[in-house]
C-alpha cells in the first residue's frame, strides 16, 4: 500500500467561524488573519494505492465548482481545478481513480469531483469511481437543516445518484474498499460525517476530516461556529483521542492544516492531547 498527499484548491475562511468561542487574540496567534478576517486553509487529499492496484481517492476538496463571487468570497486558489493537476504530477488521470471516498458533503470536501463553473451542463470527474459516501450524511444532505443548508451544493447530490455508481456505507467497512479500510461515524460536525482508518505496515492512518481539520482543534474545548452540535463534537473529539493514543504509531490526516498534513497525538504531564508533526 502506497499513500500520498494530493493537495486540491486552497480557500480562505472567517477566522471567528473556524475558532468558535475561542477570542481573537488567542487564535489570531495561531492563524494570522487577512484583511477579511479569513484564515488560510487548504483542502488536502489523501491517494491510497492498494497492493491490488486500486487507486482510492479520499476526498476532492473545494475544486473551481463555484460562481467567481463566491471564488472571490471564499479567497479560492488557484482557478483551475488544482486536484486534477495534481494528480497528473504522480501520473494519474481522473480515469485512473476506482474510489473516491468522502467523509461528508460539504462544498469544501465534494466540490472538488464537480466540473468548472460555466459549463454548459455539470458533470462529475472520475469517470469509472464508485462515490463513498455515508448513508446518514446522504439523508442529511437532502434534506439539510437551515443551519447548514449554504454548506452543500445544490446540484451534487443529483449528479451522484444518477451516476449509477453511488455506495453508501452504513457499517464499518465495505469489501470494494477491500480489509484494510474501515469508517467510524460522527454527529458534532455534521450528521453522519465519516472518519476512515486505513491500516498501513507501519501503524493506523487516520482521515479525521472535520472532526478535527487542523492541529489547533486537537484542543478540546475548541471547536467552529460551523459545527452543528459543539458540545456532541467535544465528547466525540475527547472520545477519538483516547482511543486513538492506544493505537501503536497511529497518525492523524488534515485535510485543512495549511502547513502539516500529518501528527501523531499524546497526552502532555497535565493530561492534555498534544500533538507532534510525523
Amino acid at each position: 500500500m502506497k499513500l500520498s498527499i494530493v493537495e486540491s484548491n486552497s480557500l480562505r475562511l472567517d477566522g471567528g467561524a473556524m475558532f468558535g468561542h475561542v477570542p481573537k487574540t488567542v487564535w489570531e496567534k495561531w492563524e494570522a488573519p487577512d484583511s477579511f478576517n479569513r484564515i488560510h486553509l487548504t483542502t488536502r487529499c489523501l491517494l491510497v494505492q492498494t497492493s491490488e492496484g486500486r487507486n482510492i481517492l479520499f476526498e476532492a476538496g473545494i475544486g473551481n465548482f463555484f460562481e467567481p463571487k463566491l471564488m472571490e468570497r471564499y479567497g479560492v486558489e488557484p482557478q483551475e481545478n488544482k486536484l486534477l493537476s495534481s494528480l497528473a504530477k504522480i501520473g494519474l488521470s481522473e480515469n485512473d481513480i476506482d474510489s473516491v471516498v468522502l467523509s461528508h458533503l460539504h462544498f469544501d470536501h465534494a466540490g472538488g469531483i464537480l466540473s468548472a463553473f460555466g459549463e454548459d451542463v455539470p458533470k462529475l470527474f472520475f469517470p469509472k469511481a464508485q462515490f463513498f459516501v455515508g448513508a446518514k450524511q446522504w439523508e442529511n444532505a437532502l434534506s439539510p437543516h437551515p443551519r447548514e443548508k449554504a454548506s452543500f451544493i445544490p446540484h451534487l447530490q443529483g449528479l451522484l445518484k444518477e451516476s449509477g455508481r453511488l455506495k453508501l456505507i452504513e457499517k464499518d467497512s465495505h469489501l470494494d474498499l477491500g480489509k484494510d479500510i474501515h469508517f467510524e461515524f460522527s454527529d458534532g460536525h455534521t450528521l453522519g460525517l465519516m472518519l476512515s482508518w486505513i491500516e498501513t505496515a507501519e501503524g493506523p492512518v487516520i482521515f479525521v476530516s472535520d472532526l478535527i481539520p487542523g492541529r489547533h482543534w486537537i484542543h478540546i474545548p475548541v471547536v467552529m461556529g460551523y459545527d452543528r452540535f459543539g458540545e456532541l463534537k467535544v465528547d466525540e473529539k475527547r472520545s477519538f483521542l483516547e482511543r486513538l493514543i492506544q493505537r501503536k504509531n497511529a497518525r492523524l490526516f488534515f485535510t485543512h492544516d495549511l502547513d502539516v498534513p500529518y501528527v501523531s497525538v499524546a497526552k502532555d504531564d497535565k493530561g492534555n492531547f498534544i500533538w507532534r508533526e510525523s
